[in-house]
């Protein structure tokens, strides 16, 4: 039992240590490659976590070759567009000035209730306001509307608005965070009269409390348990 503990722990730490290698980007977009890896990888891992009369070392190897081998192809896809190209494909236009490219669909089996799924997930009911839109290498569809069809920004409307900033949180579930309270210039006694204007006598009852560059505050007491 003892030894099943610590052979999962091993095999977990390793398989977290890779796709920390992997980067916060692939992570969150896997390219056909990487998420190849990442099955392989969890299959790999499985069958030394169950079968014990597996050494160790023969799940490891593999595992560590895996991500040798994706560290190397990260450095080429950087350093070559064709090998990038090659590996991860090339975006695909979709819709073009309003209209469909239907080859373009049929050829990464984009089906065109895949497509308005797309388009109302984006508040986007008229194909005809589209300019673009590209089916990334990740599968993701990008959509660009016309000009015309785009929400109007602050700087469309002459307003100036105050930007406040990046708020960071100074207590987080009753703790308080000295570090981004340093951060933001303010000190204990600061907070203790945010914490008075709030109502609040001690940073426990606060589940969020954050301050902005701009000096605004956002405040959320914690909700009693019922």
């Amino acid at each position: 039992m003892v030894i099943a503990f610590f052979r999962t722990i091993i095999l977990y730490l390793l398989i977290i240590a890779g796709i920390r290698l992997m980067g916060k980007h692939q992570v969150g977009e896997l390219e056909p490659s990487e998420l190849v890896l990442a099955l392989l990888i969890a299959d790999l891992a499985a069958v030394p976590m169950q079968d014990f009369g597996i050494p160790l070392i023969s799940g490891v190897i593999p595992i560590l070759t895996l991500l040798s081998m994706t560290m190397l192809i990260s450095m080429l896809s950087m350093k070559s567009i064709r090998f990038r190209a090659l590996l991860c494909g090339r975006p695909s236009i979709i819709v073009e000035n309003g209209k469909l490219h239907q080859r373009e669909m049929a050829k990464n089996r984009f089906t065109v209730d895949e497509l308005m799924e797309e388009l109302r997930m984006k508040g986007i009911t008229d194909i005809s306001t589209v300019k673009y839109a590209i089916l990334e290498t990740n599968g993701q569809l990008s959509i660009l509307p016309y000009a015309g069809e785009k929400p109007p920004t602050a700087k469309d409307m002459a307003l100036s608005p105050e930007d406040g900033g990046l708020p960071l949180i100074i207590i987080n579930d009753g703790r308080i965070l000295e570090h981004n309270l340093k951060t933001r210039g303010y000190d204990l006694n600061w907070l203790e009269k945010q914490l008075h204007c709030q109502g609040v006598k001690k940073a426990e009852e606060v589940y969020l409390l954050t301050a902005d560059e701009g000096g605004r505050v956002y405040f959320s007491r914690k909700e009693e348990k019922g």
